[in-house]
């Protein structure tokens, strides 16, 4: 990655942290390229969030599946986490790892992108981005240095507060990861156009499709 209709409820214990006033705008990134473009590297770390919510979409959108019981006449779509699927973004497009007809595939990136710009932005979040295990690690160095301050130096009382801050971080980290990909890691791609779409294999030898993007200001 959040919670359209057709998503799994993911309750979580800091919604009270509403963000949702900061609203995606079709022209956040230009602007913000056109004053500060004499930032170095600026666009291509832009792109990259905008690839990196695109890369989650799709997934999101190869995992879902009509409701059985739903009516025909209006039938719903069913989000779940597709594990045989995973990606890597780059800011030239992203690597899909997994079987996936490539007819589909395609259906499935223009589907994402019109979806994200149409505003299902919860679909650039996705539980199993890297982004949550670096904020895991984070927060599991950073509680378990404030154990080590904060308690006596003795070895039941440093274990017992490390035992703690591992458990802590592994409770927060999925939410504060969550949050951290919404506001930080991904963007709503506004500005990609889908170039071309080829089966190839990326820098490691590993067999992948890759959704080629340009940016367009």
């Amino acid at each position: 990655m959040n919670i359209p209709a057709s998503f799994p409820d993911q309750s979580s214990p800091f919604d009270f942290l509403n963000f949702d006033w900061i609203t995606p705008t079709s022209n956040q990134d230009t602007d913000l390229l056109a004053q500060l473009s004499f930032v170095p590297g600026l666009q291509e770390i832009l792109t990259l969030r905008q690839v990196h919510a695109l890369e989650h979409a799709t997934v999101w959108v190869l995992g879902e599946t009509k409701n059985v019981y739903s009516s025909p006449r209006q039938p719903t779509n069913v989000q779940f986490d597709n594990e045989s699927l995973s990606g890597l973004s780059t800011e030239q497009g992203f690597f899909l790892y997994g079987d996936v007809n490539i007819s589909q595939l395609r259906r499935a990136v223009t589907l994402a992108q019109h979806r994200l710009t149409s505003g299902e932005w919860d679909l650039a979040v996705h539980p199993r981005c890297g982004t949550n295990l670096s904020v895991s690690m984070v927060l599991t160095a950073g509680l378990a240095v404030g154990v080590y301050v904060m308690l006596p130096f003795r070895p039941i009382e440093q274990l017992i507060g490390l035992g703690l801050a591992a458990t802590t971080a592994s409770e927060l980290a999925p939410d504060l990861g969550a949050i951290a990909q919404r506001y930080i890691t991904t963007s709503i791609p506004f500005n990609l156009s889908i170039e071309n779409i080829i089966f190839t294999r990326d820098t490691w030898g590993k067999e992948a499709h890759f959704v080629q993007v340009k940016w367009q200001g």
